[in-house]
């Protein structure tokens, strides 16, 4: 009879650790991890576990087996004469009776695997497995948010929370901070929102992505998306100016003579740019040409001004325009919004005179006054 339950007691414990083991492998190739990851987590568990549970100094070792998910905890123990500390020494004579071939200062294994041990063992398994998969997922979620920062995501508001928008990516959660909300737009729950990941960060309750509204980069990735030409190579977008939620400039560039950069961001009928001012909560946007000619392409950025001459320090990034008295306002724009895009879009300091204003005026040393006509572009008032 005592054979039978002995029998019965053994499959029981085949049956356990091969279920174990089925669950364990299911898990890791659910959530992408390497189940020696978790095998090697769990022992380590273990180790701490029966010292805890069982009040033992003792230096041991655990093993969980990969074929039947069975554990054994051996005691690592030097041979010695006369041992000093019971703990981590055992005599050679003692020793020899395990195996007669034992010497001092061999290291040996015993097992001391407790009769109780599969409760402790059981609920310690399964922390570590729910930790580790924790871990290996919030590793992944950062890896993959990580590769992606200077790119676009889109996901729903899930809620605002002293006034940092939450917004849910499926996968996680990113935060849109009070600085890089547009001041002009409101976001509620259930709103799609598309914003410019700005940076992933390692927190311990897992990665945190920080996303923007307000970023030249949002308006930059938006005509990537938008624009065909822009993804193939041919058309290039050289520089961005932005007063999210207000006014941006955007300068283009063509590597092929036969196609029109501004045109093409523009496309068929406005629908292009107009999708972007619509995602940007009606920004309003200038396509500009860019140019090599710093003179040409300060007198660009001024758009929709027409520019009469600009004479530029190649040197120092200064330069002096001219422009018609009727469109001096224009050119300086409200509150000088449209002179101080110009200027982030080139990166030249610019200071803009009427004709009336300059004439007679001399121009600083090391300034070479050249006469341009602006290339076409396009403007929140074309479009108007």
């Amino acid at each position: 009879m005592a054979r039978t339950r002995k029998s019965t007691k053994n499959v029981e414990q085949r049956d356990n650790g091969q279920e174990f083991l089925n669950t364990l492998h299911e898990l890791a190739k659910e959530r992408g991890i390497d189940p020696e990851i978790l095998f090697e987590a769990i022992e380590t568990a273990l180790i701490t576990a029966y010292k805890r549970n069982f009040g033992s100094a003792q230096n041991v070792r655990v093993t969980l087996s990969r074929e039947t998910g069975h554990y054994h905890v051996y005691a690592i123990k030097r041979v010695v004469e006369d041992p000093e500390d019971e703990i981590e020494e055992i005599s050679l004579a003692q020793a020899r009776t395990l195996k007669p071939e034992y010497e001092i200062g061999d290291i040996i294994e015993i097992e001391v695997t407790p009769a109780d041990f599969g409760r402790v063992a059981a609920q310690t398994a399964k922390q570590v497995v729910v930790q580790r998969i924790r871990e290996a997922e919030r590793g992944i979620i950062y890896e993959e948010f990580s590769s992606r920062e200077s790119d676009i995501v889109s996901g729903l508001v899930e809620r605002v929370e002293n006034r940092n928008v939450f917004i849910d990516l499926g996968k996680t959660v990113a935060v849109l901070t009070p600085p890089e909300q547009i001041p002009t737009e409101s976001y509620q729950h259930g709103d799609h929102i598309k914003a410019y990941i700005v940076e992933v960060k390692k927190t311990t309750k897992g990665p945190q992505i920080v996303v923007s509204r307000t970023h030249p980069g949002l308006l930059k990735r938006l005509f990537e998306l938008e624009v065909p030409e822009i993804q193939e190579g041919i058309v290039e977008i050289k520089s961005v100016a932005r007063e999210p939620g207000n006014r941006s400039k955007i300068a283009v560039w063509s590597n092929d003579p036969e196609v029109d950069p501004v045109g093409a961001c523009v496309g068929l009928k406005g629908m292009r740019v107009q999708a972007i001012v619509d995602e940007l909560g009606s920004e309003k946007i200038d396509i500009v040409k860019w140019n090599e000619d710093s003179a040409k392409f300060i007198a660009n950025a001024l758009s929709p001004a027409k520019v009469v001459s600009v004479a530029v320090n190649e040197e120092e990034k200064v330069s002096r325009v001219v422009v018609p008295d009727y469109q001096l306002s224009l050119a300086i724009g409200k509150e000088g919004q449209n002179a101080r895009l110009a200027a982030k879009l080139t990166g030249w300091k610019i200071d803009i005179k009427s004709v009336s204003q300059a004439a007679g005026e001399e121009l600083e040393d090391g300034m070479n006054e050249v006469q341009v006509e602006s290339d076409a572009a396009f403007t929140a008032e074309n479009a108007e």
